[in-house]
């Protein structure tokens, strides 16, 4: 086997460790994977974490280059405080990879205090920032104290370093070849979409359209008690070509905006 032949096997299963990591707190992706009736292509992974030096996008970035990934664009979301950079392989068989963090510093001394409590638990190991999902406890009223500052937070304080969602190429889809016909399909079956900013965001002209399901509702342990949370969700994107033909693979940070209420309680 030739060293190229050797570096796609150990990318892919790296990215099926993601997958099989995600679905075990997203079972709708699984299912409504089995809908569509083919192979279903990822167009993006997307992950969450903090600006802070043990965990920054910075590093994650760093270690998926080992991968084959670099740096191919950024992004800020004022309204949120975060920003974002998406990685592409040198194979572009692969899936983009989009990182994003919170920036700790624009928020609440609250919220600063309960991210620091936690954070001597963050993995040393690079991958660990990417698969490791929480190693620490979690307090409801935390959770809540977190929520009402960033959801974005509240969410990473309680799932961690893990996949926050694949996406699905429409692009790649033989069976279907419009993004209205994709979340037809997963209304029919009983699985909610995110209607903030409409169930499509983006446009041809943006030459990308993007959807998702809003995340599934799962029980966690607070404590001696358990409540029901959000976790992940499913991604759906078609892409346009641009004038030179080809299609285009960055991302529009307004769509992206939006898709992060997914997660939303």
């Amino acid at each position: 086997m030739g060293e190229s032949e050797k570096n796609i096997m150990k990318v892919e299963q790296f990215l099926d460790r993601l997958w099989e990591n995600y679905i075990t707190y997203t079972p709708s992706a699984k299912k409504i994977s089995q809908l569509f009736g083919e192979k279903v292509t990822n167009d993006h992974i997307a992950f969450r974490t903090f600006n802070l030096d043990k965990c920054n996008i910075y590093k994650q970035a760093d270690f998926l280059s080992s991968f084959g990934y670099k740096v191919c664009g950024d992004y800020f979301f004022e309204q949120k405080r975060l920003q974002a950079i998406h990685l592409e392989n040198t194979d572009p068989v692969h899936p983009k990879i989009f990182l994003s963090e919170l920036l700790c510093e624009d928020f609440s001394d609250e919220l600063r205090i309960i991210i620091d409590n936690i954070s001597s638990c963050f993995p040393e190991d690079p991958e660990n920032l990417l698969i490791g999902g929480r190693n620490w406890n979690i307090e409801h009223d935390k959770y809540e104290l977190l929520a009402k500052e960033s959801e974005y937070a509240s969410w990473l304080y309680i799932w961690g370093f893990c996949p926050n969602h694949f996406t699905v190429s429409v692009n790649h889809l033989t069976n279907f070849n419009e993004l209205s016909d994709v979340n037809n399909i997963i209304k029919n079956n009983g699985f909610m979409l995110n209607s903030s900013g409409g169930e499509i965001k983006g446009s041809v002209a943006e030459f990308l359209e993007q959807s998702s399901t809003m995340a599934d509702k799962v029980k966690v342990q607070f404590g001696s008690s358990t409540a029901e949370v959000p976790s992940c969700y499913y991604e759906f994107a078609k892409r346009y070509p641009e004038a030179d033909g080809k299609l285009y693979q960055g991302f529009v940070a307004k769509s992206a905006d939006k898709i992060f209420e997914s997660t939303n309680k």
